[in-house]
Formats: structure tokens, C-alpha cells, sequence
């Protein structure tokens, strides 16, 4: 069997080449059902892009590399493409936009979008031995059965390690080192930080506001406690920027100065104790945990140094992570298939004609809140218009 194309993985990535690269195409997955990753997210209501997406919110050996993909499909592209298909959306906070009903909606959309480009899908079709002489020679497994399927283009869609529960692998790096282009090394990103010693299990479940600093990058969300360590949308996105040793500082009242606060109480509430006025600005199960550490006089006994003090310190609580809770929930993997490897326009690799690489594959990794997808569109589009017009 011969195609034009060859995509493998029918995620995000996967079925938006297809619906640009033309006819004669082909994808396969090793899944029953095409775009698992799409279907779960959000709540599955799948933040499929954010109204800020732009070049420095992604993360990359290359930080120019995404502008060429990102700048020519953006992220009202996707959006038009939402509309025309008729999807309701609303957005939820800081540009996110999710689907007022499902996230199987934006599934249906891009495979009608296959169907209509002339593409067929291969579902629980396993990769085999692939070879190269001119044009692709890849063995495939479907049914039980063994098939020989060549392709002038080869495209790696499938994706990275992240939440190995669905199926994530490492395939496409195996296929990159296969035909020689460098990989930068993998790492867990979006993901929760762990403690030793059970340290936060005391708090697991309690959030707050607060502003998440480390690599020199500062994220202001909710911060989640868990029986394992840290978690929430400030964690997440600080852990992208994070290496392993290094502390997080966490500002745990970001929009109003604790100090204010407390030498007003002094003035006004002396008798009462720094537990009860810290009560007010943030969890009264966060306040108990650290109150251990903290003087037991009435506020009007405290100077205001020491007040001052208190509160630097919880604007500037030092903290430093065992480690993360790795691939099996992080939300994406940094790192990945070296750029330097591909061109920037068409996601073709430099030395080996007709090989394709886009997606979470990619040493792209954008931040939490709809970037992934944006980044999975863009590069999708860039590799099947490119594919096109070559052919």
C-alpha cells in the first residue's frame, strides 16, 4: 500500500496535518479512539487555545523557533475553525477558551475535518520496523495482521511521555535518533512538586491565591496543597521552569502587603493574637500549620519589626521540592526533538527529506492554559500546508 503521507499519532497534532496535508493521506494510532489527550483536558471541555498566545509563552532550547508556526496559524484561526463547526465557547480566565459542552466536540471537528481533506484513520494499529530508501517503508500491525505501508512523507505526531496511563511513549524520539536528529533530554512538565517527609499532608486540600517564583519566571494563580507536596495552576507553571535542587518562592498574599495589615490590627485590635488577624488574609488550616513558629504575645506586644519580619516571610516563603511527581501526571513533556533539527517553516527535518515532526515531539512546550493545543495546531498546520504544496 502506498500513501503520500504518513502521520503517526491521531492527537491534537496528528489530525490537524491531516486535514491540511492533502489527499492520499494516512494516519494511524495505537489507540481505540483518536485524540485521548483532546477528550480529557479541561475537565473535558478541552482548553483548546488561549486569546494571548505569543512566541515567549513557550518554552524551548530555541525560543524562536515557534514564531514562524505560531504566526502564520494563530490562535484566532482555531477559533474560526471552531465557529464554522458551530462549537459554543466561552472564556473561562486569563484568555483561556473551553467549549461550553465537550471536549469530544473539538474530536468530532477535526475528524470531520480529516474526512472532508480525504484522509483515512487507522485506529489500534501498532508501528513496526520503519526503513528509508527514497521514500518510507513502515510495517504496521492492525487486526492481527501485518502491512507494509510506504510513504513519500513520514510526519511523527505521537506525542511525548507524558500521563503514560493513556499510551504515551517515547516513540517518535526513538524514530528522531532512528534517522539522526538530536534530541534535548525529556523532562516532566506542568507537573506537581513532591516533598519529603510527608511535609504538606497536613494541609492537603487547602488553596490560596498566590504568586509562584522560580527560574526567574513568577506565576500568579491558585496554589494547591497535597498529601504529596504542591500542586495548582502556580505550581504548574512554575514547575516548567524549575531545576532540580533550586527553590520556589511562594508569595502567599500577592495582592495585598501583609504588613499593613498587621500593624493596623496592632493599633486597633491589640488584644488579639497574630493567628486570628492572619486568619483573616489567608487559610485558617494554613495559619495553624506555620503559627508553631511564630511569637504568642497579644499584637499589641509585638513590635512592628517583628510584624514586618512575619509578614517578608510569608511573602517570601522558600521552599525546595524533593523532586516532581514526574510523567505519570504531568500535563506535557519539556524538552524533545532538537529544533535545530527541523525547519522552523514547515517542521521538515533539515537532512532527511519528507520526514515531518510536530506536537508535544517537538522541543516546544507552552504554558498551562491552552498553549499545548495552540502549539499542536500551528505546528499541524505548518507541516500539512507544507506537505501540500510540495506535492
Amino acid at each position: 500500500m502506498h500513501v503520500n503521507t504518513l502521520i503517526l499519532g491521531a492527537g491534537a497534532a496528528g489530525m490537524m496535518a491531516a486535514a491540511h496535508a492533502g489527499p492520499a493521506t494516512l494516519v494511524i494510532d495505537h489507540a481505540k479512539a483518536p485524540g485521548e489527550k483532546i477528550r480529557i483536558s479541561g475537565g473535558g471541555r478541552c482548553n483548546f487555545t488561549n486569546l494571548a498566545c505569543a512566541p515567549d509563552r513557550f518554552i524551548s532550547k530555541n525560543p524562536h523557533f515557534a514564531k514562524s508556526a505560531l504566526s502564520r496559524y494563530t490562535q484566532h484561526d482555531f477559533i474560526a475553525l471552531v465557529a464554522s463547526h458551530r462549537i459554543a465557547y466561552h472564556e473561562k480566565k486569563l484568555g483561556q477558551l473551553f467549549c461550553d459542552g465537550s471536549a469530544k466536540q473539538i474530536v468530532q471537528m477535526l475528524r470531520d475535518e480529516m474526512a472532508r481533506a480525504g484522509a483515512d484513520l487507522w485506529l489500534d494499529t501498532t508501528v513496526g520496523e520503519i526503513r528509508h530508501d527514497g521514500t518510507f517503508r513502515v510495517t504496521l500491525t492492525r487486526d492481527g495482521r501485518s502491512h507494509v505501508v510506504t510513504a513519500t512523507h513520514l510526519v511523527l505526531a505521537t506525542g511525548a511521555k507524558s500521563i503514560p496511563a493513556m499510551g504515551a511513549t517515547d516513540l517518535a524520539y526513538r524514530i528522531a535518533a532512528q534517522f539522526g536528529l538530536g534530541l534535548i533530554t525529556p523532562r516532566p512538565g506542568l507537573v506537581p512538586f513532591t516533598f519529603a517527609n510527608d511535609r504538606f499532608k497536613p494541609l492537603a486540600g487547602t488553596a490560596l491565591p498566590s504568586r509562584a517564583t522560580t527560574g526567574g519566571h513568577s506565576f500568579e494563580e491558585a496554589t494547591l496543597f497535597t498529601h504529596r507536596g504542591l500542586s495548582g495552576p502556580a505550581i504548574l507553571q512554575a514547575s516548567s521552569y524549575w531545576t532540580e535542587g533550586e527553590a520556589i518562592t511562594l508569595d502567599l498574599s500577592p495582592d495585598a502587603p501583609l504588613a499593613d495589615a498587621l500593624i493596623a490590627a496592632k493599633r486597633n485590635e491589640g488584644r488579639k493574637s497574630l493567628t486570628t488577624i492572619l486568619s483573616r488574609h489567608l487559610p485558617a488550616r494554613l495559619v495553624q500549620y506555620l503559627s508553631p513558629d511564630w511569637p504568642t504575645d497579644p499584637m499589641a506586644a509585638l513590635p512592628d519589626a517583628t510584624l514586618r519580619d512575619l509578614a517578608e516571610s510569608l511573602h517570601h516563603w522558600q521552599l525546595t521540592p524533593s523532586g516532581t511527581e514526574g510523567y505519570r501526571t504531568a500535563e506535557v513533556t519539556l524538552g524533545g526533538i532538537d529544533t535545530a533539527a527541523l525547519n522552523a517553516r514547515t517542521l521538515e527535518a533539515k537532512t532527511v527529506p519528507g520526514l515531518y515532526a510536530i506536537g508535544e515531539a517537538v522541543d516546544v512546550t507552552g504554558w498551562l492554559g491552552g498553549y499545548n493545543f495552540q502549539w499542536a495546531w500551528s505546528s499541524g498546520w505548518a507541516a500539512g500546508t507544507a506537505i501540500a504544496a510540495a506535492s
